[in-house]
């Protein structure tokens, strides 16, 4: 992969991610897996005892109690951070997302980017007023095969977009997992945490994401249908959803926590007037390609024929599997690039520029908004 080097790593931060949390460890590996980024300050949790101590498991130099204190101490130091990750429940991206823009400081956040619309629409007038960089984790669009769609989706090769199907299903919330003490499903089914969508944030966003992203269209109307199935649930978790977009081509969308059955299961399927292809998360290293009248064709990841941006965010030959730890990277890795680009005053390479930003983050608190509205409405067609 071709970037664009300091003579040093960048100075990372991270808010969030201590004991128990899930995401935050991710975060950190993907940092580290191009070796772009060294950890030297945190604020790992709201206990200041337990911040300090996983602080000082995890070899940080400087701990805080408070990121706010992080902030502001950070900003006015010669060695400080270059960029803060913000892996807390979600309603705590907003706040903490501000108090380091307005310190100056490049931002890495966790989706959803915030828990309502006029949260992220401050976001975006922040951003614009710093310059500042600000990369939203949509991880699956670092997927290389996630590229490829794109390149041959925009390159013309599935013809006009007539139809896409984009699920993401899982069992995990099933039961009431919530009212075992599980930490992550706690938060994650509380609307004052979670924010008002459940699976509908957590999970509905990224194959939302991923329909706009692979195919450059955008949604102008939807009608949704969402479900709690788990009584005393305070959340919803399915949801079904038609989409109208820009194009005149149309969507299905179906995001499901409580699908006995499934782990992980992201697919997108995308029909055009030329062909067809398929993706699927769980087999993320290669995709159904199948022209009109023509038997279907694999194309792998690393193959013959691959796009640059595919290539871009590959690292080892094809037949040794690369996954969602890679996939994290590659946006850790596209903003690097992104930020010693701006440090050295030059461009970053194009295809470093694909990592979603603050403006997918309001279009995708648009997205669930509108998904509430219409469910509220008796599914009524509600644009976004």
């Amino acid at each position: 992969m071709a970037e664009t080097k300091l003579n040093r790593r960048l100075r990372l931060g991270m808010v969030g991610g201590g004991p128990g949390a899930f995401i935050g460890a991710v975060h950190r590996v993907a940092a580290r897996l191009d070796d772009r980024y060294e950890l030297v300050a945190a604020s790992l949790s709201s206990d200041a005892t337990k911040s300090a101590e996983a602080a000082r498991d995890l070899f940080v130099a400087r701990s805080y109690t408070t990121y706010a204190a992080m902030a502001q101490a950070e900003a006015a130091r010669e060695d400080g951070i270059d960029v803060v990750a913000i892996v807390t429940p979600n309603h705590l991206h907003y706040p903490i997302a501000k108090a380091f823009l307005e310190a100056g400081i490049h931002v890495i956040c966790d989706k959803p980017m915030t828990i309502n619309v006029a949260e992220a629409e401050e976001l975006v007038t922040l951003v614009q007023k710093t310059g500042l960089i600000f990369g939203l984790t949509h991880t699956y669009t670092g997927y290389p095969m996630i590229r490829q769609i794109r390149e041959m989706v925009l390159g013309g090769e599935l013809g006009a977009i007539r139809m896409i199907q984009s699920e993401y299903a899982q069992d995990w919330l099933a039961t009431p997992l919530e009212q075992t003490g599980a930490k992550q499903a706690d938060w994650r089914t509380d609307p004052a945490r979670s924010g008002p969508g459940g699976c509908l944030g957590d999970i509905g966003t990224h194959a939302f994401h991923l329909a706009c992203f692979t195919t450059g269209l955008t949604c102008e109307q939807l009608a949704a249908d969402v479900t709690t199935f788990v009584p005393g649930r305070r959340v919803d978790d399915n949801i079904q959803v038609m989409l109208r977009l820009s194009n005149g081509a149309k969507a299905g969308l179906w995001a499901s926590q409580i699908a006995v059955g499934e782990e992980n299961d992201l697919s997108l399927r995308i029909y055009g007037e030329k062909g067809g292809l398929t993706w699927r998360q769980e087999d993320p290293n290669h995709i159904v390609f199948t022209p009109l009248k023509e038997q279907p064709r694999i194309i792998t990841r690393g193959g013959p024929g691959i796009s640059a941006a595919s290539t871009h965010a590959t690292r080892l030959p094809s037949g040794h599997p690369e996954g969602y730890f890679e996939a994290f990277a590659q946006l850790y890795t596209d903003i690097a690039d992104q930020i010693t680009a701006r440090i050295l005053q030059q461009q970053p390479p194009a295809v470093a520029c694909l990592v979603p930003g603050v403006e997918d983050g309001l279009t995708g608190m648009r997205f669930v908004d509108a998904v509430l509205r219409s469910a509220k409405n008796n599914s009524a067609w509600t644009s976004l």
